[in-house]
């Protein structure tokens, strides 16, 4: 039984294909509908071209109210055939193969296929083989979208936390703490120095700043020439 995570090939073949038209190879025999699926060679096969593929893995197609229907008990041999509603004819379960046109077009209240929006039964979710195939089609393209087609850069509006790399933090220990808040005084120390020896205060209280260095060193060493008397007259 195919588990509807890949789509065989010959999955596809049978959903494509028309069933019950004459047989172009024994056209002029009789009974020459074409009601069988060869799965191996992928085509359709009437009752005289059975002979041939008789090791071959087959599966016969009913008529179920004019349309294309499998036995459920053939089918689930190879295909899951959960969540597609069935019917009952001839005292056998069958399955539609492909979605039947909608005579009305309007909803009313109760379950619906998630594809063609068919009335169904609780608790089925597809009317067909073909719209359970085309829902699983469609969710695996978006599965191989997400895993591949990731964006390579993040625009500044589109940044979120989690988007934003964190950087590890190592564990604080009491002597890891300490010797990081000494760290921390002796820079807030050494600043303050710095910043007052940049200041200078006038003796009228005014704050003297942006000197440079070499004329801070002058102001310090700078002292009084030798005074001199004035001549008597």
């Amino acid at each position: 039984m195919v588990p509807f995570d890949t789509i065989p090939q010959w999955l596809e073949v049978l959903l494509g294909e028309k069933f019950f038209n004459s047989c172009l190879f024994h056209k002029y025999e009789k009974k020459n509908e074409e009601n069988t699926f060869c799965l191996d060679c992928c085509i359709c096969l009437c009752t005289h071209c059975l002979p041939s593929h008789q090791s071959h893995r087959l599966l016969q197609i009913r008529r179920y109210v004019y349309q294309d229907v499998l036995r459920v008990k053939d089918a689930e041999k190879l295909i899951d055939c959960s969540l597609v509603q069935s019917y009952t004819t001839n005292s056998a379960k069958v399955v539609f193969l492909n979605q039947r046109p909608i005579t009305r077009h309007f909803k009313t209240s109760g379950n619906f296929c998630n594809i063609c929006d068919r009335n169904l039964q609780e608790p089925y979710l597809f009317c067909s083989i073909s719209c359970k195939v085309h829902y699983m089609a469609c969710n695996l393209n978006k599965h191989h979208l997400s895993n591949h087609d990731t964006p390579l850069h993040l625009e500044d509006d589109q940044m979120t936390q989690d988007s934003v790399p964190k950087l590890p933090i190592s564990p604080r220990t009491s002597s890891g703490s300490r010797s990081s808040e000494a760290t921390k005084s002796k820079a807030t120390t050494e600043s303050v120095k710095r910043k007052r020896s940049d200041t200078l205060v006038s003796p009228n209280g005014h704050r003297l700043t942006s000197l440079c260095s070499s004329e801070m060193t002058f102001a310090m060493n700078r002292r009084k020439s030798v005074p001199h008397r004035s001549p008597l007259c």
